[in-house]
């Protein structure tokens, strides 16, 4: 695989659906020779309560840190040593404007996201985040349904 051709980024979050994406990216890095990537988002809702709770900051990180090696060793188990996933990148906040922020800071790459099944009246109402992202993306995303 050549390193510094652009890369496919799975935006992972341990959901089914975020691992079905994951293989499906998995396959698309075989099939072009590209460098694939993990990337998850720890929920700001998630971090907020932490710092709402008083916790310190070294264990709001250790939280942080905890929920990535979680969503990443699962994805790495669902990929089941498939695909070189050498590079993981661990963001916080808002899941949809971090990987939008993501993607204008690393042109190039192709995302690959699980949907999630929300009910009709709450995508409505609140909008999904792959949704959100494919409206505002700056590069290639594939959205992997269940």
């Amino acid at each position: 695989m050549d390193k510094d051709s652009p890369s496919i980024v799975i935006a992972c979050d341990g959901s089914a659906q975020s691992l079905s994406a994951a293989k499906m990216a998995a396959d698309l890095a075989d099939a072009t020779g590209r460098p694939l990537k993990l990337l998850a988002v720890s929920p700001y809702s998630q971090t907020s309560a932490l710092v709402i709770a008083g916790y310190e900051q070294t264990k709001v990180d250790a939280a942080k840190q905890q929920y990535g090696r979680k969503v990443f060793d699962a994805t790495k188990e669902a990929l089941g040593g498939r695909a070189d996933t050498s590079e993981e990148i661990l963001l916080s906040g808002d899941p949809a404007h971090e990987i939008i922020e993501y993607m204008q800071a690393n042109p190039g790459i192709h995302l690959v996201l699980g949907r999630r099944g929300y009910s009709p009246v709450r995508s409505l109402t609140l909008g999904s985040v792959s949704e959100k992202i494919v409206r505002h993306a700056t590069g290639p995303v594939t959205v992997v349904g269940n």
